[in-house]
């Protein structure tokens, strides 16, 4: 099984790049104040609250995120990981506030992101924001984000109880309108009405999580009709405590009911997890067989953003690799 999940060509589609930070440049940097080993990556470990898993994440990737060559030099080992683990596809998202804490302007991040993919990998790259974002002190920036060159869309993300900002959908639209694809961080920590919220109101068609519309069918339905994606991270989930345990997840629900469902990892600088990781997950303790496995690989082909012959030859090599499976 390991084989075959390293062999699937894999996109990863909902990946922090502030949370994504590779664990091992900040112990190369500094041993003593970051371990090789500390309680927070263990498999075991759950976050007591969302502040909490906040907390961690910026006391790690601020002091490491200060300029766009940390950027860079980040993304660098990021996507090695990616290459070596089969994966062929990445969007991934910087968080809008820190270009105003580090003055750095958006667009320098993204050409330091995108110059740090390697042959062979296509990388996307978004801005995520918090939902009260709009009505403070980024509301010029995100007014110009329809004008930035490289930028693939953009997302709202952070503690998913705040208010929507009222002014979110116009925005959202203007921004689709320019090319950008929206996504929204809705059926985590908050329950269903926040995924009909994202479909309905702000009409994305690109939900970060979404696992707890299981909450109510009649949103899952509105998921499948509406041909919604949720880019799930399951090991995340559990760690988070957004359902208790891996074998109670409901992805393989959502896939019955007709919902396109992705495989990422989310932060794994605070989760300590891979995508191939994320797979054998499903395969372990949700039983997943190769055939299931490789239709969560061509949802991800699905949704990307490349050329229809690299989609076309993706989803060839998926199917041969089942074919040939034993």
């Amino acid at each position: 099984m390991r084989d075959f999940i390293q062999a699937l060509p894999k996109t990863e589609t909902h990946l922090h790049i502030e949370g994504a930070l590779p664990y091992e440049l900040l112990t190369a940097r500094d041993a003593t104040k970051w371990p090789p080993q500390p309680p927070f990556r263990a498999r075991s470990y759950r976050y007591a609250t969302f502040p909490d898993f906040e907390r961690i994440l910026l006391e790690h990737a601020l002091p490491w995120f200060t300029s766009a060559e940390s950027y860079f030099e980040a993304a660098r080992v990021i996507f090695a990981h990616h290459v070596a683990q089969n994966v062929h596809y990445v969007e991934t998202s910087f968080h809008l506030p820190v270009t105003h804490f580090i003055k750095v302007p958006g667009p320098e991040i993204i050409a330091a992101i995108r110059a740090a993919a390697p042959a062979g990998l296509e990388v996307r790259v978004f801005t995520g924001m918090l939902r009260s974002d709009l009505g403070g002190e980024l509301r010029a920036t995100i007014d110009r984000l329809h004008t930035w060159d490289g930028l693939a869309g953009v997302d709202l993300h952070g503690f998913e109880t705040m208010p929507t900002h009222p002014d979110t959908a116009a925005v959202w639209a203007r921004l689709r309108a320019a090319g950008k694809v929206t996504k929204c961080h809705a059926g985590e920590f908050d329950g269903p009405a926040r995924v009909r919220e994202a479909i309905e109101v702000l009409g994305v068609r690109r939900i970060q999580h979404g696992v707890r519309s299981v909450e109510d069918p009649a949103v899952v339905k509105l998921a499948a009709d509406t041909g919604t994606t949720f880019d799930v991270c399951p090991i995340s989930n559990v760690g988070l405590q957004v359902v208790p345990a891996m074998a109670a997840h409901p992805i393989r629900q959502l896939l019955q009911a007709g919902v396109r469902c992705t495989l990422s990892t989310d932060d794994p600088l605070c989760f300590a997890n891979t995508l191939n990781e994320e797979y054998e997950t499903l395969a372990r303790d949700l039983v997943f067989t190769r055939t299931e496995l490789a239709q969560v690989a061509r949802n991800g082909w699905a949704v990307a953003d490349v050329p229809a012959a690299t989609r076309t030859a993706m989803l060839a090599e998926i199917a041969r690799l089942v074919a040939t499976a034993v």
